[in-house]
């Protein structure tokens, strides 16, 4: 911590200052951990959450990364930076993270919330941070792009970087309470794929922890204790909170039936290894796997 405020801007409070990127459910959520020790800047595209991040205890700011011309007022505001805004969701290069770029000052601090499916189909392996990239969507390599982009802005202008990929993320308001209640059918067994999860309070405190703790340009898994199939998953939610278990489908009747998203993450396996945020970063995972969390989660309409 020492070394990222020798290096970070300070505001008339003597407090240093953080500018959160793409500030929804997660940016609030780090918004809780850090108000008073930090000015905090929470940057949104959409005028009617200023109210919300204000309460939260942010400074609310309104631009968009699809506008260059908006993020003007970002430029040198802080060099503290937590960029949690996804890719635009056409094409294969982040444009919205080359906008950013252009306007954050030399010697910065990043966190960048990209995601484990940058990995593609690993066919259930154990996936460590080392691993080959093989994204095979274009949701994925957008953020490949801007992982390469980012990495290459860190080298340039002597900024710090921490990449976090991050997996599925659930809370007890981000459970997929609707779609068991609406039976869209999951994978039969012996055609199930492994996903991975997190709990958006872990995540959030993983963030925090690797802007103070993370390495230059270092990657970092936000991942869970927990290897889940995708059906196991909706079953443990479903049995927990008296719902009706998803109907099993071979892989070749189910693609008709779910939407193009869900059937891109039903078409990929992998095991995420999530020993680096724990030896480095000194995480200690609040809900370290979905069942300790669902005993304790309680989504309202249910």
């Amino acid at each position: 911590m020492a070394a990222m405020l020798k290096q970070c801007q300070m505001g008339k409070s003597g407090k240093p200052r953080l500018m959160i990127l793409g500030c929804g459910d997660i940016g609030v959520r780090i918004i809780r951990l850090l108000r008073g020790r930090f000015r905090i800047f929470a940057v949104t595209r959409q005028a009617d959450r200023i109210a919300e991040l204000r309460a939260a205890g942010a400074i609310p700011i309104v631009a968009d990364l699809d506008q260059p011309r908006s993020l003007a007022r970002l430029a040198r505001l802080a060099s503290i930076v937590v960029h949690l805004a996804p890719p635009q969701s056409d094409g294969v290069a982040d444009q919205r993270t080359r906008n950013l770029i252009n306007i954050l000052p030399s010697q910065a601090s990043m966190v960048y919330m990209s995601t484990t499916g940058v990995y593609g189909d690993c066919d259930g392996a154990m996936v460590e941070e080392t691993r080959a990239l093989n994204p095979q969507n274009a949701r994925a390599k957008r953020r490949v792009d801007a992982e390469q982009v980012l990495r290459g802005w860190a080298r340039r202008s002597g900024s710090r970087l921490a990449i976090l990929r991050v997996p599925g993320i659930y809370a007890a308001e981000r459970l997929p309470i609707e779609r068991l209640k609406k039976r869209i059918p999951a994978l039969q067994e012996q055609d199930d794929v492994y996903t991975n999860h997190i709990h958006a309070d872990d995540l959030a405190r993983i963030v925090v922890s690797a802007l103070t703790r993370g390495a230059p340009c270092r990657v970092y898994h936000a991942a869970d204790d927990s290897f889940l199939k995708m059906g196991a998953y909706f079953d443990a939610v479903a049995r927990e909170f008296n719902l009706p278990l998803p109907p099993r489908l071979p892989r070749a009747e189910l693609k008709s039936q779910v939407s193009p998203m869900l059937w891109s993450f039903m078409s990929e396996s992998r095991r995420i290894d999530n020993q680096r945020i724990k030896s480095e970063l000194g995480v200690r995972l609040r809900y370290p796997t979905v069942a300790e969390a669902l005993s304790q989660l309680h989504p309202e309409g249910v």
